[in-house]
C-alpha cells in the first residue's frame, strides 16, 4: 500500500478579498483553476463560495486524498500560472486554513483561519446529538431486535447506523448551528 494511500484526505480553503468591480474575472478564473486541478491526481473537488456582500471575501474550498496530492498541486506550474493571473483582480494572497473532518464538520469554511474548537466542547455538543438520539433508538429498536432474535452484534450495528445517520444528516447540522456562539465564541 503507497503513503498516500495511509493518509487522510484534506480540505483546504483559501480566502481573499476580491478588488471592486474584479469580481466576475476573478471568479472565471477560479472555475479555471478548478479545470487545471481535475487533471491532477487525487483531486476530490472544489466549491466557489462567493461573499455574502460587495466587499467580503471569495472563499475557495478544495478537496484532495491526500496531503502529498495537494502538495503536488501547490508545486505545479498550472498553479503558479494561474494564481499569477489572478493578483490583478484580488487585494491581496490567499489565506489558507487546512480541516480535519472533525473541524470540517463544526466549523464550516465561514470562520475566521486559526479558530479551533476546543476538544472538550467538541464532546460535549457530539454528546448533546448522540445522547438523546442512542436514547431514542435503543427505546423503540432493541425490543424489535429481541423479538426478531438478532444477535446482539447485529442490533448493535444496525442501531449503530440510525444513529450515525441521524446525527450526521440532522442533528448535527442543527446543534453546530444553535451553539456556534458556544463553540466559536465571537471575537
Amino acid at each position: 500500500m503507497s503513503d498516500t494511500a495511509n493518509q487522510s484526505a484534506i480540505t483546504r480553503i483559501a480566502r481573499r478579498r476580491v478588488l471592486p468591480g474584479h469580481a466576475g474575472q476573478y471568479e472565471e478564473l477560479v472555475r479555471e483553476m478548478f479545470g487545471l486541478m481535475r487533471r491532477h491526481r487525487g483531486f476530490l473537488g472544489a466549491d466557489l463560495i462567493p461573499p455574502d456582500g460587495e466587499g467580503g471575501q471569495h472563499q475557495v474550498v478544495v478537496h484532495f486524498a491526500s496531503e502529498d496530492e495537494l502538495a503536488h498541486w501547490d508545486g505545479s506550474a498550472e498553479r503558479r500560472e494561474i494564481l499569477a493571473r489572478m493578483r490583478p483582480h484580488a487585494e491581496d494572497e490567499p489565506e489558507h486554513r487546512r480541516l480535519s473532518a472533525i473541524d470540517e464538520w463544526f466549523l464550516g469554511p465561514d470562520v475566521p483561519s486559526g479558530t479551533r474548537v476546543p476538544r472538550w466542547k467538541t464532546a460535549v455538543v457530539t454528546w448533546l446529538g448522540i445522547w438523546p438520539l442512542a436514547s431514542i433508538v435503543l427505546w423503540f429498536l432493541a425490543p424489535v431486535w429481541k423479538d426478531l432474535g438478532l444477535p446482539f452484534l447485529v442490533a448493535t450495528a444496525i442501531n449503530v447506523v440510525f444513529i450515525v445517520g441521524a446525527m450526521v444528516y440532522l442533528v448535527s447540522p442543527v446543534l453546530t448551528k444553535a451553539l456556534r456562539g458556544f463553540l466559536v465564541p465571537s471575537r
